[in-house]
C-alpha cells in the first residue's frame, strides 16, 4: 500500500486509509470480534492510517481501534482523532442513560452525551480522554471536527491550542475534518493546518471541493483527504431507495448515479472501482478514506481500488457532461503494471 506525507512533512499515510465510524456501531451494532477483525483485515491488506473519533459511538471506536492495534509497533501505524465534542457522563437517574444514541447515528446505550466545545481547554481535554480510550501516548493527527457552527472560537481558540500542541512534537499534523468545504477553505488561507479531511464533496456526484478548497490546497502545499466518496451508500449501487449525504437519494441525483453506472458498465468497470479511484486525479488528494463495519468489506474496497480505470472511462464521462471538461482525473496505470492484492 503506497504511502505519502501530509503537507506539512511530519506524518506519513496510506492511499487507502480505514474510517473506524462502523465499529463504533454506526446505525447497528458490530462485535468486538468483528471489529478487531476489520482492523485486522485493514492490516493485512497494507493499510496504515486508521482514522477515528469520540462522536463514533461515544468513544467506542477509539476504544475499540485502541485495542486492535495494540502490539503492534507504534511507529509502523498512522492514527487520527478529532476535537470539538466533550463526552459528558449522564446522571444516574435522569432517565437519560436508559436510552440509546441512536438519534445521533450510533447503536450504544447513552451513557454520556456530547457537549460542543472548541475552546483551548476542551481541547486539552478531548485530547487527553482520546488518548486513555486509545490506550496510546499519542496519537498523529488532529482535527477539529465538524465546527460548521462554532467557527470563529475553532479559529480564536481550538486552531491555537493545536498549534502550539505541534510546536511541541505532541502531535504530528494538525487540521479540520469536515462535510463542507468553505470553511476547511478558510482555515487554509488563516491558518497553518497540514490536512483537511474533507467528506463527501469531492466525489463522482458532488465536486463541489474543487471550486475553492482544493485548488487552495495545492497552492500551499498542503494535503486533503477525502472521505465519503461513495456518498453514503448511493456510488456502491445506485437503486431507489439508497441513500445520499445519509438521506433518501433525491431523483435527480439517483438519475445521474445511474447515468454514471452506464458508463462504467460500459467499460468494465465497477461503480464503486472508478469512485474510489475519481479523487486521485487532484494533486492535493493524498488518501481516501473509506469506512468498512467487516473484512469483507475491507479487501472489496482493496480489490476495487486496484482494478484499472481506463482513461476513456473519465473521456466517456465529460462527454457525458457527467464531469466537467476541466476537472481532473487519474491517469490509467498500464494493464502491465497492475495485479490484484494478494489472498488474505
Amino acid at each position: 500500500m503506497r504511502a505519502t506525507t501530509t503537507g506539512g512533512g511530519a506524518v506519513e499515510v496510506t492511499r487507502l486509509a480505514l474510517g473506524c465510524a462502523a465499529m463504533g456501531n454506526l446505525y447497528r451494532p458490530v462485535t468486538e470480534e468483528t471489529a478487531h477483525a476489520t482492523v485486522d483485515a485493514a492490516w493485512d491488506a497494507g493499510i496504515r492510517t486508521f482514522d477515528t473519533a469520540p462522536h463514533y459511538g461515544l468513544g467506542l471506536s477509539e476504544r475499540r481501534l485502541g485495542a486492535a492495534l495494540r502490539g503492534r509497533p507504534r511507529d509502523t501505524y498512522t492514527v487520527s482523532t478529532k476535537v470539538g465534542r466533550l463526552l459528558v457522563p449522564n446522571q444516574p437517574g435522569n432517565g437519560d442513560d436508559h436510552g440509546d444514541d441512536l438519534a445521533n447515528g450510533f447503536a450504544v446505550p447513552a451513557t454520556h452525551h456530547r457537549v460542543w466545545d472548541f475552546s483551548a481547554d476542551g481541547v486539552l481535554r478531548s485530547l487527553e480522554a482520546s488518548l486513555d480510550r486509545l490506550g496510546l501516548d499519542r496519537v498523529d493527527i488532529v482535527l477539529l471536527h465538524d465546527p460548521d457552527d462554532h467557527a470563529e472560537q475553532a479559529l480564536r481558540e481550538a486552531y491555537p491550542a493545536l498549534e502550539r500542541l505541534r510546536a511541541e512534537g505532541v502531535v504530528g499534523a494538525i487540521g479540520v475534518g469536515m462535510n463542507r468545504s468553505a470553511l476547511p477553505a478558510r482555515f487554509l488561507r488563516e491558518t497553518d493546518i497540514d490536512v483537511v479531511l474533507l467528506a463527501g464533496r469531492y466525489t463522482l456526484l458532488d465536486q463541489d471541493g474543487l471550486a475553492e478548497l482544493l485548488p487552495e490546497a495545492a497552492a500551499r502545499g498542503r494535503s486533503v483527504i477525502i472521505g465519503g466518496v461513495f456518498n453514503s451508500g448511493l456510488l456502491t449501487g445506485p437503486r431507489p431507495g439508497a441513500t445520499y449525504d445519509y438521506a433518501p437519494a433525491p431523483q435527480p441525483v439517483l438519475d445521474r448515479a445511474l447515468r454514471l453506472l452506464k458508463v462504467t458498465e460500459r467499460h468494465g468497470v465497477p461503480l464503486r472501482a472508478a469512485a474510489l479511484r475519481f479523487p486521485f486525479g487532484h494533486p492535493a488528494v493524498v488518501s481516501v478514506l473509506t469506512g468498512a463495519r467487516s473484512p469483507e468489506e475491507v479487501r472489496d474496497t482493496v480489490e476495487q481500488l486496484s482494478r484499472p480505470v481506463p482513461d476513456a472511462l473519465w473521456d466517456e464521462m465529460r462527454a457525458e457532461a457527467l464531469l466537467a471538461e476541466d476537472t481532473p482525473v487519474p491517469v490509467a496505470v498500464p494493464s502491465s503494471k497492475w495485479s490484484p492484492p494478494p489472498a488474505t
